[in-house]
């Protein structure tokens, strides 16, 4: 099986150490039903100091505008936004809203330190990229976030996960708790994040989704 998580090492305003994971019971997504069947994190106790470091990140309400060390990096950047547009125009057919999605998709991910293809592969299971998306189990949006960690990390606002960068946040914030918590594996990390830690389909869905997601100049082998 070919892992294609990048170790990138993206500024964090956190401590990378201190994230924990959870996995959904509810298998993988349904992609033509109403209801996400994908998401279902499993609330477990936190210690102070994850707890603490988990709602910092979550409170931090910098806006996801890109900053750039070089100019060859924001070429970069524009060359995957533009590619990435094409590639989810029939998921997200406005165009406005397609770009606020991928400009945010891409700051929480290297904000969180997570390869942005991972993160884009997660979403089209969880959810198929619908903003609205909600599980047999509860879980909400994009990532298909349980609302309990509103109330273990957040303001206790459940109705906020339907918030595009809120979401986003909670997702990317959760995930990279997950595989902190793993020493870093993709397979069991993203197995805690859908509730099905040590089994097999759910990963190797996410990894399948996620070559979707590569830019062209990157190998899939």
């Amino acid at each position: 099986m070919t892992v294609l998580l990048s170790a990138t090492k993206a500024p964090l305003t956190f401590s990378r150490r201190k994230w924990l994971y959870r996995f959904s019971g509810g298998g993988l997504l349904l992609f033509f039903s109403k209801h996400a069947s994908a998401g279902g994190q499993l609330e477990e106790p936190l210690i102070d100091s994850v707890r603490t470091a988990l709602g910092s990140a979550i409170a931090n309400h910098a806006p996801p505008i890109p900053e750039f060390g070089s100019t060859e990096s924001k070429l970069a950047y524009l060359r995957w936004l533009g590619t990435m547009s094409e590639r989810l125009k029939r998921k997200i057919p406005e165009l406005q809203i397609r770009r606020e999605f991928l400009q945010t998709v891409w700051y929480e991910s290297r904000r969180a330190g997570l390869d942005v293809t991972l993160v884009m592969g997660l979403i089209q299971v969880e959810s198929n990229f619908r903003k609205f998306a909600v599980s047999s189990v509860g879980a909400r949006g994009y990532m298909q976030v349980m609302p309990f960690w509103t109330r273990v990390i957040g303001d206790g606002d459940p109705g906020k996960l339907f918030h595009m960068q809120t979401n986003l946040r909670f997702g990317c914030v959760i995930l990279r708790h997950y595989l902190d918590r793993e020493r870093g594996d993709p397979f069991l990390g993203l197995g805690r994040y859908n509730g099905s830690r040590g089994r097999a389909p759910y990963p190797e869905a996410v990894f399948a989704a996620q070559r979707s997601w590569l830019p062209e100049d990157r190998a899939i082998g």
